[in-house]
């Protein structure tokens, strides 16, 4: 026998019902875009992070290896923000820092700006799980209430004009849920990744900064030494 209380059911129960299943929709597909879209670009980062320890570690000087990194590598872009810094190290202000210091700034800041990169979309995520399974539940509520109105109306109590509407508004918080647990899962599944990712970053910008340094430290030295 067809169910006359399913999805159905509650669509056509009003435009309370409608809106509740329609942002819980988009929440669904909005997690999901986030998951597949973020796995891709961490899977991106760890082989990136293979080919920089193969290739960038092989060259004769920071530039070189920066230009066997592929394009929008965030390891590239950490290569050539030191490079960078180390080159641009004049003018009255920034004099006034130490080129170690400065080097480390742009560095840290390099890396801060691909952390952020990485957790882009993860508070949708959070807000996603803690939030989809209320709104199922305010669904739920609304459509009990107005099941009981029915009821109360009709003057008539019996199981089946009780149960029907009632197991109908349950559909709501099945539906919260059935939003909440992949994005959660999801959350704490991105969360661990990324913090591999990043250590990865960590560790390869720390090895950066310590070539550019020494390096520059070197140049400074022989250049005292000729004066």
């Amino acid at each position: 026998m067809e169910n006359p209380y399913g999805f159905k059911a509650v669509w056509d129960a009003g435009f309370v019902s409608r809106a509740t299943l329609i942002i819980l929709s988009l929440m669904s597909m909005g997690s999901w875009y986030i998951i597949i879209t973020k796995l891709i670009d961490q899977t991106k980062i760890f082989k990136q992070s293979k080919e920089a320890s193969a290739k960038f570690w092989k060259a004769s000087s920071i530039a070189a290896g920066s230009a066997t990194l592929t394009d929008g590598s965030p390891f590239r872009f950490i290569a050539e923000t030191g490079t960078k810094a180390t080159a641009h190290h004049d003018g009255a202000l920034l004099e006034q820092i130490d080129l170690s210091t400065w080097v480390t700034m742009s560095i840290q800041r390099a890396v801060d700006k691909v952390q952020s990169r990485l957790q882009d979309g993860l508070s949708f995520l959070a807000t996603v799980g803690s939030t989809s399974p209320f709104i199922g539940l305010f669904g739920t509520v609304w459509g009990i209430y107005n099941a009981l109105i029915a009821i109360g109306m009709s003057g008539n109590a019996s199981i089946d004009k009780v149960a029907g509407p009632v197991g109908e508004a349950l559909i709501m918080t099945a539906f919260g849920l059935f939003v909440a647990v992949p994005a959660v899962l999801g959350y704490n599944w991105l969360v661990r990744r990324n913090k591999s990712a990043m250590e990865d970053v960590r560790a390869f910008s720390a090895d950066v900064h310590s070539v550019l340094i020494s390096g520059a430290m070197s140049t400074a030295t022989g250049n005292k030494k000729v004066g």
